[in-house]
This record gives structure tokens, C-alpha cells and sequence, in this order.
């Protein structure tokens, strides 16, 4: 080889290899900036699994809730109406301005009577004496209690957790609870369900649906204009954006068959019929390691593409040779 060849081959090789270090390059800065916006999430969401509490001291022998004992006694459904029928929240934010001071009602979340009805509801024996109670604070309360706030809220938060009257724990509803306007009540545990119910019944609809259709279409139904008709349809519809089928489910599900709304069997329905649309990839399609069809052929005289062949897979119809 002469010195001419041996030059031109190095300089391809140097510059493969400065290709190669590119790519390298370019693979590591985007899994650095994967890593950066995985940390970022992390840390900035770590504190929605912390929730601060609020201890109150409740006298429920004093406020004497009308509350019937014996169906509070049987529990269930009995138990949850004689609850839905007393006031809770009146005795508790008296409770809370009398530990706290006047406004002592405004520390405590919208919904930490849920936490009263709880505690009635597992322990009937409360009702006759005083419960302490850590109730889930408000929101510029928890803000003040993580240092994000200052001002007069925060001296409180301050004193409060010198009195041991607040802490901050998990957040135990953020796992279980649902959808709330209420910040230090939210949760994702109703979305959770919803979104395993909706992939059931997604599943329960497009797997037979789409795969014994596929079957049926490759299989066992003739060659004919409806056969071609469906299967343009089906391919149109791979292509169609999920959020088409989305405003089909709200057109036809919920205004024409009103079906109830937030439902899994609406998302199910309607996810179902997205993977119907998008289960192309188990048809083969036309000329697909096979011959085209002749249109000289006769319904008798056909045969497999890659009949005699390894090919036998996924052939449409082809004349014999004569």
C-alpha cells in the first residue's frame, strides 16, 4: 500500500473516531439533562409526600353531638349517615380558637373534620371525653412551618412547634386521597385507581376486539371492495391524533350515550378504540414478502406466495406458475 492510501486510511479512521466521541458525547449530555430533570422532579416534589399536622384538644363530652349511638354502634353505611347528619366542623374550630386563640379555626385545613368523623367513627368511646387530635394545618401554616413564609404566620408556626402542638410527617393522604381544591388534601390515589381501572377495561376491550378482527381479516374473509374498504379505513385511522379520539369518546360516549362522566369505562371505551385503530402492525399488509395479487387470478387458483419456500409468513395470495 502506498503512503498516498495509508494517509487517506488514517484520516478515515481519525475521523471515525471523532464521530464516534461525538455521539458518545451527545448520548452522555442527554442523559445528563435526563438526570438533571429527574433530580429537579425529586427534589422539588419530595415535599408533597410531607404534610404538617396541628395538634387540638377536642371535648367532645362538652359539645354533646347529636349523634345517634346506635347506628353509630353498627357501623357501615348506618354509621356514615349518622355522621353525614352532625355538624363536625362547628366543635372543632371551637376547639381550635380556644387552644389556639381567637382565628385559631384559620391553622386548620378545610377538611380536618374528616379527621374528627374518623376518629368518632373508629372509636365511639371518644364522644364521652377529650380526643387530641393532629389534624391537618392550612396551607400558609404548612408553608410557614417549612420556612417558605414569614410574617405573623410564621412567629406561630414558630411557637407552635416549641409547644410540641405541630409537626411534619408523611403524608399518608397524599397516597390515598383524591382529587381536593384543598392543597394539603389532595392526592393521587384516585387517579391511581382510575388510571388501572381504565388500562382493565382498554384491555378487556381492544385485545379481542382488535386481535380477533386482525385474525378474521387475514385469515378468513374474502377478498372483496369491503374487505379493501376496512382495511383503508383501519389504516387511516392509525394515523388519526390520540386527541381525535378523545373528542370522539366526549362526542359519542358521553353527549349520545351519556355515560357518566370521569368514568374508567368511558377512557376504556375510548382508549379501546385508539389500539383498535392502531393495531395495523398485526395485518400484513400488501406485498409484504409476497407477491402482489394478479387480478387474473380465480378464487380456485390461488395459493400462498411462499408455499414450497421459507417464506410462508405473512403472504397474501399469488397465481401458480404455469
Amino acid at each position: 500500500m502506498n503512503s498516498a492510501a495509508t494517509r487517506r486510511l488514517a484520516r478515515r479512521h481519525a475521523a471515525e473516531r471523532r464521530f464516534r466521541l461525538m455521539g458518545l458525547g451527545a448520548i452522555c449530555l442527554s442523559l445528563g439533562f435526563l438526570a438533571f430533570l429527574l433530580g429537579t422532579m425529586l427534589v422539588q416534589g419530595a415535599g408533597g409526600f410531607r404534610r404538617t399536622e396541628v395538634r387540638v384538644p377536642v371535648d367532645l363530652a362538652a359539645a354533646a353531638l347529636p349523634i345517634d349511638r346506635a347506628a353509630l354502634a353498627r357501623g357501615g353505611a348506618a354509621a356514615d349517615a349518622a355522621l353525614a347528619a352532625v355538624d363536625l366542623e362547628r366543635p372543632l374550630a371551637a376547639a381550635a380558637d380556644a387552644a389556639f386563640g381567637r382565628g385559631g379555626a384559620r391553622l386548620l385545613s378545610d377538611g380536618a373534620w374528616l379527621t374528627l368523623r374518623r376518629t368518632i367513627r373508629d372509636n365511639p368511646a371518644a364522644l364521652a371525653r377529650t380526643v387530641d387530635l393532629w389534624v391537618p394545618a392550612a396551607a400558609p401554616l404548612d408553608l410557614a412551618a417549612r420556612g417558605k413564609a414569614d410574617g405573623p404566620v410564621a412567629a406561630t408556626a414558630a411557637r407552635l412547634r416549641a409547644e410540641g402542638r405541630l409537626h411534619i410527617g408523611f403524608a399518608w393522604q397524599f397516597l390515598g386521597g383524591a382529587d381536593s381544591t384543598d392543597p394539603v388534601l389532595a392526592g393521587i390515589g384516585g387517579a391511581f385507581r382510575g388510571s388501572l381501572l381504565t388500562m382493565l377495561a382498554t384491555f378487556a376491550i381492544a385485545f379481542p376486539v382488535g386481535v380477533l378482527a386482525a385474525l378474521y381479516l387475514e385469515e378468513y374473509a374474502p377478498r372483496n371492495g369491503w374487505t379493501d374498504a376496512i382495511e383503508v379505513s383501519i389504516n387511516n385511522l392509525a394515523a388519526v391524533p390520540s386527541i381525535i379520539f378523545g373528542l370522539l369518546g366526549l362526542a359519542v360516549f358521553l353527549n349520545v350515550m351519556h355515560l357518566p362522566r370521569s368514568a374508567p369505562l368511558v377512557g376504556g371505551l375510548t382508549a379501546g378504540a385508539d389500539d383498535d385503530a392502531g393495531d395495523r402492525h398485526l395485518r400484513p399488509q400488501r406485498g409484504e414478502g409476497c407477491a402482489a395479487v394478479d387480478p387474473r387470478c380465480g378464487a380456485g387458483r390461488r395459493r400462498l406466495a411462499g408455499a414450497g419456500s421459507s417464506s410462508t409468513t405473512s403472504c397474501r395470495w399469488r397465481c401458480p406458475a404455469s
